[in-house]
């Protein structure tokens, strides 16, 4: 069975910096692209990272430069590194596996002072 488990979220300071960490199960994550997206309060579903299986990735323009994406092979994992956090960073984040339908529940992140 196919299943995706966010952690990491939580409070943080403008600047701060937090590791969101998504646990795969029921499919190896090295084999897939996989995607990053978040949906802030009162907003759409907004795409943030993917990263592909030849390891190369792609950023939106608010995050280049400050949130980074990566996969654990061994570990069976993906993570999206957030530096720099800003308060329109807030949101709702979520892994999500496309070809095979499958998004996490999501984690919630907010930035705040």
């Amino acid at each position: 069975q196919v299943q995706l488990v966010e952690s990491g979220g939580g409070l943080v300071q403008p600047g701060g910096s937090l590791r969101l960490s998504c646990a795969a199960s029921g499919f190896t994550v090295s084999k897939y692209t996989m995607t990053w997206v978040r949906q802030a309060p009162g907003k759409g579903l907004e795409w943030v990272s993917t990263i592909n299986t030849d390891g190369t990735t792609t950023y939106a323009n608010s995050v280049k430069d400050r949130f980074t994406i990566s996969r654990d092979n061994a570990k069976n994992t993906l993570y999206l590194q957030m530096n720099n956090l800003k308060p329109e960073d807030t949101a709702v984040y979520s892994c999500r596996n496309s070809a095979l339908q499958s998004r996490g529940q999501g984690t919630q992140v907010t930035v705040s002072s």
